[in-house]
């Protein structure tokens, strides 16, 4: 049973019979009959919106922190403090407040947190180019191959690099080890915060047979309903179907239903994985229902979304507008376009459409808007028979995008986003 001592960084053969490192004296051991084969790790920052809000005041140490967008807004992040009272990222502010009343409440500064979260990915990028951003503050790592050049085990490599993270930048992070993302992921959640986790090839079954199937990767609240009717409820009573069984089922779904229900998964660690969807939404101070007030809502997302698309280079072919009622029922509506954009102008002329349609008195407190199905930048906006002066069109939204770069958002504005009669807020 190899066993990693987290402060020194030691690897002992045995776990000591004293539950302290023989070298350093300390407590945090991870012992494992795997510990020194495994490679594949998911990086978990700790309330990492919270965490940095703390880090950069002090003051703050010890108090519930809520990151949110106000009253009528949900909860970004809490940290530790405010999560012991209740409070859970996506709640609505106002039962996050009721739960915690003394929480100190910080808008969201999305800079700052880029910010870090770019230096710890440049720290994993030192240790291996198969680095896979799942969102700013987490990530996995394939450290297959790096003993030689780290010198010592991936285990030995992940402690230090936590250790360096909390040492220099004075964030903490959870680590899971394990032989494929998905057990990873599901390691990284065991231990939380400062944790650091394994769960081996060997053990994933028995490790997952009384586990929710909800745990599965992909399967979503309305699977997780069809399976539940299907008397499907633990992982492990996905065992007795055949493979093919399953697909005949749930389609392509079932192929991986049957695999990760024995802890199988065969993805591999994709620095280059694509971007899936672009999207921006506010949250109103109250709810509106008149179109014209949410088409004013509408237009600044459309540009903010535009202007993401531009800077990750891409183009969106599906756009989807994204509603949320009073009573916080989610609606979604789609449309496809003949090809992909970058101009907010499309984007708002199908939102729109959307939007039109699905007002119908109903009160929304929430209004987003998005794109998918992403393509290279190359491929948006070309001219088209329908739209002959589109490629046009595009050129200028890149010279506005580069005028306001050097000058401000608010150096060139067009004329729809002059008026906005909704109490709304900034889009996030």
């Amino acid at each position: 049973m190899t066993t990693l001592c987290r402060d020194c960084f030691s690897l002992l053969d045995e776990p000591p019979a004293d539950g302290r490192c023989p070298r350093c004296r300390h407590r945090r051991l991870v012992a494992h009959p795997e510990l020194t084969a495994l490679s594949i790790a998911h990086l978990d920052c700790d309330a990492f919106y919270a965490s940095v809000e703390k880090r950069d005041d002090p003051s703050l140490r010890d108090k519930p922190v809520i990151v949110g967008g106000g009253h009528r807004g949900v909860v970004s992040a809490a940290c530790y403090v405010a999560r012991l009272y209740g409070v859970r990222s996506a709640m609505p502010m106002f039962k996050a407040l009721a739960a915690c009343p003394d929480a100190v409440v910080i808008k969201p500064n999305m800079a700052k947190y880029r910010e870090a979260g770019e230096e710890i990915r440049r720290r994993m990028r030192a240790l291996t180019p198969l680095v896979e951003p799942l969102s700013i503050d987490e990530a996995f790592l394939d450290l297959t191959g790096t003993e030689k050049l780290h010198h010592g085990a991936p285990a030995v490599t992940l402690a230090r690099l936590a250790a360096e993270i909390e040492r220099e930048l004075s964030l903490t992070v959870s680590i899971g080890l394990s032989c494929n993302k998905f057990l990873a992921k599901i390691a990284s959640d065991l231990d939380k915060p400062r944790g650091f986790a394994v769960i081996g090839a060997a053990e994933a079954k028995d490790f997952l047979a009384d586990r929710p199937v909800s745990l599965l990767w992909g399967v979503g609240k309305a699977l997780n309903a069809s399976l539940e009717r299907e008397g499907i409820r633990r992982i492990r009573d996905l065992w007795p179907y055949e493979e093919a069984e399953l697909i005949a089922r749930h389609g392509a779904m079932g192929r991986r239903l049957y695999r990760m229900s024995r802890g199988l998964d065969d993805r591999r660690v994709d620095p280059d994985a694509p971007t899936k969807s672009i999207s921006a939404e506010t949250t109103f101070d109250s709810n509106l229902s008149d179109p014209e007030a949410l088409l004013a809502e509408l237009w600044p997302l459309c540009e903010t979304v535009a202007r993401r698309l531009r800077k990750a280079g891409l183009g969106g072919r599906t756009v989807t507008l994204k509603l949320k009622t009073g009573q916080f029922r989610n609606i979604t509506r789609s449309r496809s376009l003949s090809s992909p954009t970058q101009l907010a102008d499309i984007l708002y002329r199908e939102g729109k459409a959307l939007l039109l349609a699905a007002a119908d008195g109903t009160a929304f407190r929430l209004i987003g808007i998005g794109a998918s199905e992403l393509g290279p930048a190359a491929e948006a906006d070309q001219p088209d028979l329908l739209e002959p002066d589109r490629a046009r069109r595009a050129q200028v939204a890149r010279a506005v995008e580069s005028v306001r770069e050097r000058l401000g958002s608010e150096a060139i504005t067009r004329g729809r986003g002059l008026t906005r009669p909704g109490p709304g807020k900034a889009p996030r």
